[in-house]
C-alpha cells in the first residue's frame, strides 16, 4: 500500500483505574484486549459532578465497577453510546444497577438500515434500546459539559460520534481510530455511507479525536485524509485483481492483505465485500447475481 496512515498504538493506562486525559475528560479502559479492540474498550467520563459516560463497554462487571468507583461522590446524568457492537453498549445494562441515568444513541442495532427495509445480521447488541434517540447536529447538555451529536454511519448503520464542545474533542467511537482502520461489514456496514461520513469529518473543526480504542488522534484531518486515500487504494487493488482474472473475494484477500495474519482474513473479506458492493453500485464492477463473498465479479 502506498498510503502511510500515521498509526499510533501506545497507550499509558492501567486496567480498572481512572485517568484524567484532558480538561473535563477521564477514561477507564476495559480488560478486553483483542485484535479488534487493541488494549480494550476505553470508556470516557465527561465533566465533573454530574457527568456523562461514553460507551460503557462490554458486559464486564469488573469494568462497570471500576467506572462506578471512579465516580464516587458524583452522579451519572447521561450515558452516551456510539454504536451497538458487543464491546461498546452491553455495559449499559450492568450500569443500570448503579445508576438510573438515561441512555442516548442513534437507535438500536441496525437502526440506520432497518428504516431502509434492510435486515441486519445478528452479532450486535440486540438487547440495547436507547432511552433517547439522538440525531445529527443535536446538542446534549449536562452540568459543566455539552456535546454535539455527529451521525457517522458506515462501520455500523447507527454509529454516532459526540463532540465535547468545551474542548472541541470528538469521541469518534470506531469510525476513526488511531491504531487501525475500521472493519466495514455488510449489510449493517456500508462503504458508501462510511466514505460520506469521512468526508463529513473533513468539513468539521475538531481539535482532536478520542476513539473508543487506542490513543488520541492529534491531527484529525491528516488522519482522515489518509483513511480516505487508503480506501481508494483498496478499491484500485480490487479492480486490478479482477482485471487479472482474480474474480472471487476469498482469492483477492491474500493478495490485498499481505501483512495481515491469516486468522484475520475473514474480517478482511468483509471489508473487501463492502468495497465491492460500493464499486458495483458505482458501476465499476459488474455481476450476474447478488453481491456476496462467493459471487464472481468482472469489470464493467
Amino acid at each position: 500500500m502506498g498510503v502511510k496512515i500515521p498509526f499510533r498504538r501506545e497507550l499509558d493506562f492501567r486496567y480498572g483505574e481512572v485517568a484524567e486525559i484532558g480538561p473535563g475528560i477521564r477514561r477507564v479502559v476495559a480488560n478486553n484486549p483483542s485484535p479488534f479492540t487493541l488494549h480494550g474498550t476505553g470508556t470516557y467520563i465527561l465533566g465533573t459532578g454530574k457527568v456523562a459516560v461514553v460507551d460503557p463497554g462490554p458486559a464486564d462487571p469488573n469494568h462497570i465497577q471500576a467506572i462506578v468507583d471512579a465516580l464516587a461522590g458524583e452522579t451519572i446524568s447521561h450515558v452516551l453510546v456510539t454504536h451497538t457492537h458487543m464491546d461498546h453498549s452491553p455495559g449499559c445494562a450492568l450500569l443500570k444497577k448503579f445508576s438510573d441515568a438515561p441512555t442516548y444513541a442513534y437507535g438500536p442495532h441496525g437502526a440506520g438500515k432497518l428504516e431502509e427495509g434492510v435486515a441486519v445480521e445478528e452479532g450486535g447488541d440486540m438487547d440495547f434500546v436507547p432511552d433517547h434517540l439522538v440525531s445529527h447536529g443535536e446538542v446534549i447538555s449536562g452540568g459543566d459539559w455539552s456535546v454535539e451529536c455527529v451521525y457517522t454511519p458506515g462501520h455500523t448503520s447507527n454509529h454516532i460520534c459526540y463532540q465535547l464542545r468545551e474542548a472541541k474533542a470528538l469521541f469518534s467511537g470506531d469510525h476513526v481510530m488511531g491504531w487501525s482502520t475500521s472493519v466495514i461489514s455488510p449489510p449493517d456496514g456500508d462503504m458508501l455511507a462510511y466514505m460520506k461520513s469521512l468526508d463529513l469529518l473533513l468539513e468539521r473543526e475538531d481539535d482532536l479525536y478520542w476513539p473508543t480504542h487506542g490513543p488520541a488522534i492529534i491531527d484529525p484531518k491528516t488522519h482522515v485524509r489518509a483513511f480516505i486515500e487508503h480506501r481508494r487504494e483498496r478499491e484500485q487493488q480490487i479492480l486490478t485483481c479482477v482485471g487479472k482474472g482474480v474474480t472471487h473475494i476469498p482469492d483477492m484477500v491474500p493478495l490485498m492483505y499481505t501483512d495481515t495474519p491469516e486468522f484475520l482474513y475473514a474480517a478482511a473479506g468483509r471489508s473487501v465485500l463492502a468495497a465491492v458492493e460500493y464499486l458495483v453500485a458505482r458501476g465499476d464492477l459488474a455481476i450476474d447475481s447478488a453481491v456476496s463473498l462467493q459471487a464472481e465479479y468482472r469489470l464493467a
